[in-house]
């Protein structure tokens, strides 16, 4: 390790902060949340990659609002603050984080609001990608599948090319439930996590290669990058003229060498009450956070950082208070409240 450079992590911390409403909201999305432990999902994203032996001071690229918070929850940790001026999605992201990192380095990209419940399974499976990337493999981490989740996209495992590494066959959308129960059984699909490794300089010719106008943009806006301590703003009116795209429709799906390394690591997007209910359930398939009292209840979520919560009698129900709100609705269903969200812009309109 001692002839490759430190690896940057680039941590993503953009989001509407819809999926986990009241609780998460538009100026403190969930990655900003101690929803799983103590600490924030962006504090143990931050964790994951704190050794100085192996990483780099973190990219965080995220949107000027949560500019403040993200800093607090530092703490004090060396860390450059790459702030959009517009969401133009992942592809674009990283492009500004890429012309940020010193060219040879490996960039181990994260989103900040996932779960991971076994660090060093995923360590393992940087060490195993590293090599290719230093080759100018592109790499991603396929997280093992445990059920015929429609929720996902997937990736098909191709050819090992390295010991635990393979090509991707190809990169699937979110697919119905027939088709999930398919791959499954199939046993060479892994979900697509969001997770890559490459080096910055790989990264910016793939995207030189197959969204040039979007490389251009990202350059330009960073050529005129306002600097202010750790912060670097981006030009607004340069990065405005980027292509909004995922850096999988963008690149991924297009570049030639690309690897996937499938890993189980206990892995979460957490993206809906029933995912976090799903990580931790007491004996009753309860999960509870906050002033709860829970009398001859079953698996229930009931969750408030205010007001307590009491329930008795009742089964399979999400119960969340936050502020001036209290969301209930059944168990499954927590994809849902996107439309009470909606309904609310209407109603604020």
């Amino acid at each position: 390790m001692t002839d490759v450079p430190r690896i940057v992590p680039v941590i993503l911390s953009g989001g509407s902060g819809t999926r986990l409403w009241p609780m998460s909201r538009t100026d403190r999305p969930k990655q900003f949340l101690p929803l799983t432990a103590e600490a924030t999902m962006f504090q143990l994203t931050l964790e994951r990659a704190s050794d100085p032996e192996r990483f780099a001071a973190p990219i965080v690229v995220a949107g000027a609002r949560h500019a403040g918070l993200i800093e607090t929850q530092l703490d004090g940790r060396a860390a450059t603050l790459l702030l959009e001026p517009l969401a133009k999605n992942t592809a674009p992201a990283i492009a500004l984080a890429a012309l940020a990192a010193p060219a040879d380095a490996p960039m181990l990209v994260m989103p900040s609001d996932h779960v991971i419940a076994d660090p060093a399974a995923f360590m393992a499976a940087v060490d195993v990608a590293l090599p290719l990337v230093e080759r100018g493999w592109l790499a991603t981490f396929g997280i093992a599948p445990d059920a015929p989740e429609t929720g996902y996209g997937y990736i098909q495992v191709g050819e090992e090319i390295a010991p635990g590494a393979h090509r991707v066959a190809r990169f699937a959308e979110k697919p119905d439930a027939a088709t999930a129960e398919a791959m499954l059984a199939s046993g060479d699909h892994v979900w697509n996590g969001g997770i890559f490794l490459f080096r910055a300089d790989a990264y910016l010719r793939a995207l030189g290669q197959h969204a040039p106008a979007m490389l251009d943009a990202a350059r330009a806006a960073m050529d005129a990058a306002v600097r202010e301590g750790a912060r670097i703003l981006p030009d607004a009116e340069a990065f405005a003229a980027s292509p909004s795209d995922s850096i999988d429709y963008a690149v991924m799906e297009k570049a030639d060498r690309v690897a996937v390394v499938p890993v189980a690591m206990g892995w979460s997007d957490v993206g809906s009450w029933d995912a976090l209910h799903a990580l931790n359930v007491d004996a009753q398939g309860n999960c509870h956070g906050g002033d709860v009292i829970a009398l001859d209840t079953d698996n229930c979520l009931l969750r408030s950082d205010g007001i307590r919560i009491a329930a008795v009698g009742v089964s399979n129900l999400i119960v969340v208070a936050s502020g001036d709100s209290v969301l209930i609705l059944p168990r499954g269903r927590s994809q849902e409240v996107k439309r009470v969200v909606e309904a609310i812009r209407e109603r604020e309109a």
